[in-house]
């Protein structure tokens, strides 16, 4: 009797044993009772790299964003603050910035951060500025960098350079990485990342979730969660069933028509302007749109709210200037012009022109961040709107860098297109896009040429004391207003579900989360 009780209760026990086996086999590891305290946030898209100097995306960003720390950040806004340099001088003459770095900070490796790792991280981009992104945008204006003493680090610019302190603030190519990883790993560091941040990099399965870890030795407040999942989740529908069953807090891609149906389930919304700018361009030296006074008449027909609220409701900001919310200069854009294509159309035949005036849009196919429904039904709609003004506009389509090529070559009379900051400082939209120095290189696509803006950028690149730059800023919008080489859409407005038990979540603008103060309430 006690053989034939051992021998069942041995088989049962097996079994037992083989059936959990196979649960734990279909289940993922990151939805496992033991990972319940992990906030997990779902992308639409795997990270590509995971070293931040190859970086140039988003997905990847987003993980970058809690693994790596800079010199300085920014906070929820566009203003630059302290994070591993404490403070910062700047000389007489703008051309050295001398950075005090925090002590006792250490590289998830376990190595130190100190004035020798600054050194090897900015010499490690400059001697390679062909092979890294954005290597040359980032230090290109670097002539040295001197280590003073342990905690002290000088950077010696080739010009006066006002912008630098937003460069050493990008989420991507700025960040210290650890000397000793890159040294050990070589090509294969983007799989073995270390920094200072508040998580450390623990395990990445690819087109399925990346899992960080809380790092026990941060210098700053440390993590009160045991760690971060990003998991990749193509489908909206499935991440919104992610988010109903609780197993996730934090997603991404959540289509506009459901935020309502979540917002009602005890979900938060949470949108951050984008840095980036959607525009109607005019090529500005060739065709009908020479003429200032026929920009003007597009610029009057054009209605961005309109367009909007017609083509993507909720998801963008309609713009009144170049430069996003947020950003230095902001409050200096002149009031926009009221949308008037009654008054256009006269304004048309008053300038010489005859209604039905025959133009040609270039269109890029697919969508953009700051243009949700594609190049295509913006074009159509933008297209109605200025026919009511006296133009006949045809359409040219063309895929993403077809149609890069077409606008380099100048195809058409007009075009729609857009711009994203990799800085936040205004000047990386005003000098990139109408200082007539970046015509060759492509940037300034509507040829458009100022040379009282010309100097009013360059004055405002060598100016430190914000207040003035933006006063410059001013004049810079106020011109740009007059001679309307663009007509300035949408803003993009990146935004988050979270469950409402999650408090903490920092936003960057560039739609870039920081984790490191999360709390998941019980």
């Amino acid at each position: 009797m006690v053989k034939r009780l051992i021998f069942f209760l041995t088989l049962f026990l097996c079994l037992w044993f083989f059936y959990i086996k196979g649960l734990v086999a279909v289940v993922p590891t990151s939805w496992l009772k033991e990972k319940q305290d992990f906030l997990v946030y779902l992308q639409e898209n795997d990270a590509r790299t995971l070293d931040p100097t190859r970086a140039d995306d988003l997905a990847s960003a987003r993980v970058l964003a809690n693994i790596y720390e800079g010199l300085v950040r920014l906070r929820t806004g566009t203003e630059v603050e302290p994070c591993l340099a404490t403070r910062w001088e700047v000389s007489r003459d703008g051309r050295q910035w001398t950075f005090y770095l925090r002590p006792n900070v250490t590289f998830h490796d376990g190595t130190p951060f100190n004035a020798e790792a600054v050194k090897f991280n900015v010499e490690r981009l400059l001697n390679q500025q062909n092979r890294y992104t954005y290597a040359t945008f980032t230090y290109g204006m670097v002539q040295s960098v001197e280590v003073i003493d342990s905690l002290t680090v000088r950077f010696n610019l080739k010009y006066p350079y006002a912008p630098f302190l937003y460069n050493l603030a990008m989420p991507v190519a700025a960040p210290m990485v650890s000397p000793q990883a890159v040294q050990q790993y070589k090509e294969e560091f983007w799989k073995h990342p270390a920094g200072t941040g508040p998580f450390v990099f623990q395990q990445w399965k690819p087109n399925n979730e990346i899992t960080l870890v809380a790092n026990p030795r941060y210098w700053g407040v440390k993590p009160s969660i045991s760690g971060v999942i990003f998991r990749t989740v193509p489908d909206p529908n499935m991440r919104i069933k992610l988010l109903l069953s609780g197993s996730a807090q934090i997603s991404e891609g959540i289509p506009p028509q459901e935020m309502m149906a979540l917002k009602n389930k005890g979900f938060r919304v949470i949108n951050t302007p984008g840095l980036d700018i959607s525009y109607l361009g005019f090529f500005t030296n060739k065709g009908p749109f020479r003429d200032v006074a026929l920009r003007r008449v597009a610029r009057q027909a054009c209605d961005p709210q309109a367009l909007a609220e017609l083509l993507f409701p909720g998801q963008t900001i309609t713009a009144g200037g170049p430069l996003p919310p947020g950003t230095l200069g902001y409050e200096q854009t002149p009031e926009p012009l009221r949308p008037e294509p009654e008054r256009a159309r006269r304004e048309l035949i008053a300038a010489g022109y005859t209604p039905g005036l025959q133009i040609t849009l270039l269109v890029y196919a697919n969508s953009r961040p700051y243009n949700p429904a594609g190049g295509e039904r913006l074009g159509r709609a933008l297209a109605e709107q200025l026919e009511r003004a006296g133009f006949s506009c045809s359409i040219k389509a063309y895929p993403w860098d077809e149609f890069k090529k077409a606008l380099f070559r100048q195809e058409g009379d007009a075009f729609i297109y857009g711009w994203t900051s990799d800085n936040g400082d205004p000047d990386n939209f005003l000098y990139t896009l109408f200082s007539s120095e970046q015509i060759a290189c492509g940037l300034n696509t509507t040829r458009y040429r100022n040379p009282q803006v010309d100097t009013l950028l360059i004055t405002a690149q060598q100016t430190l004391d914000s207040s003035l730059r933006a006063q410059i800023y001013r004049d810079v919008l106020q011109r740009i207003r007059e001679d309307a080489p663009m007509v300035f859409l949408h803003h993009s407005l990146h935004t988050l579900v979270m469950a409402d038990n999650v408090q903490g979540v920092i936003t960057r603008p560039q739609g870039i989360p920081y984790l490191g103060n999360v709390q998941i309430c019980k």
